[in-house]
């Protein structure tokens, strides 16, 4: 049987040596960073790329007053109805932010 083992920031403290080792790191300029060993970013790579499957906004609760029809045929179309509007909203604000 395999024991899980859970790390968390108090086991690991904080001692005046790593302070002081993280504010030289700091106070060190952005031209001292050496970026060889990280290959540019090309186009053919951002035409490859999709947003994290993992990511998930904040959601947040509130009351909207829609037109009778428009929530019949949010409802019509199955379950998921919220889902499915705040998509159409996302798509929506996506194509306006691109426009602008």
């Amino acid at each position: 049987m395999k024991t899980i083992v859970r790390k968390t920031l108090s086991d690991s403290p904080m001692t005046l040596a790593r302070r002081r080792k993280l504010a030289a790191l700091a106070e060190r300029p952005d031209s001292e960073i050496d970026f060889s060993d990280i290959p540019p970013l090309t186009d053919k790579f951002w035409e490859n790329a999709v947003r994290n499957p993992f990511y998930r906004p904040v959601k947040q609760q509130l009351t909207v007053r829609l037109d009778a029809d428009v929530v019949a045929w949010l409802r019509m179309q199955g379950k998921g109805y919220q889902t499915r509007l705040n998509s159409v909203l996302r798509e929506v604000m996506v194509r306006d932010l691109a426009q602008r």
